[in-house]
């Protein structure tokens, strides 16, 4: 790991490790974040896929009686009367507060109308067929925001990652060999001015000489 374009002085040290205890802080809650994504985001993966088994159980049973309305009055008989069908289902988004993210609640709020069909043109698998239908979008409102949910989980939880590796693996190791470089060049400079200092007083005789040449003879 090279080591950082900086200045081995003391001021340059205090700032390194000012820098390297708020990276390892940093680091610390980013670990902590990105484990709650990694639980929250299995258990939406988990809860999703129950929902699109729920989904494709729904769907089939109401193809299953949409198959037997066909076979009743033909899809041509079939088709007008769904022509004539009014209900006002909504979809509605409320924000969801998730780590930072906003994940939309989604849900389907169904219109409580009556019957759509009439006797003499239907049959009874026609408005079983439309009910098994309209029961399907509250399951389809759950399964959208579970996966919506999981792939934005997913986008942060690698965003996340990208920053963890940035701080363990470059930031971090980095500051500690430009501080443990510029450590060893501070004690390195402290030693040789203790050597030079000790070779003087040993020239000099001592510590209590004064090493400066005596002043000339008036």
């Amino acid at each position: 790991m090279p080591k950082l374009n900086v200045p081995p002085t003391k001021s340059s040290l205090l700032a390194l490790k000012r820098q390297l205890a708020f990276a390892e802080e940093g680091y610390d809650l980013l670990d902590q974040k990105r484990q709650i994504l990694v639980f929250e985001l299995m258990s939406r993966l988990d809860r999703a896929q129950e929902a699109e088994g729920r989904v494709e159980q729904a769907l089939r049973r109401a193809y299953d009686a949409l198959g037997e309305a066909v076979l009743d009055i033909g899809s041509a008989a079939l088709d007008c009367a769904a022509l004539a069908v009014r209900l006002d289902h909504r979809v509605m988004l409320a924000p969801q507060p998730l780590m930072g993210l906003h994940v939309p609640h989604v849900q389907a709020r169904l219109d409580a109308s009556g019957p759509q069909f009439g006797v003499s043109t239907t049959s009874a698998n026609t408005d079983v067929a439309m009910q098994r239908f309209v029961e399907v979008l509250p399951l389809l409102a759950e399964l959208a925001e579970l996966e919506n949910a999981v792939i934005r989980l997913a986008r942060e939880l690698r965003k996340t990652q990208r920053r963890c590796n940035a701080l363990s693996k470059l930031f971090i190791p980095a500051h500690l060999e430009t501080i443990a470089y510029i450590t060893g060049s501070l004690e390195e400079r402290e030693r040789e001015s203790f050597v030079i200092l000790k070779m003087i007083r040993e020239r000099y005789g001592g510590a209590g000489h004064d090493p400066r040449p005596d002043p000339p003879s008036q």
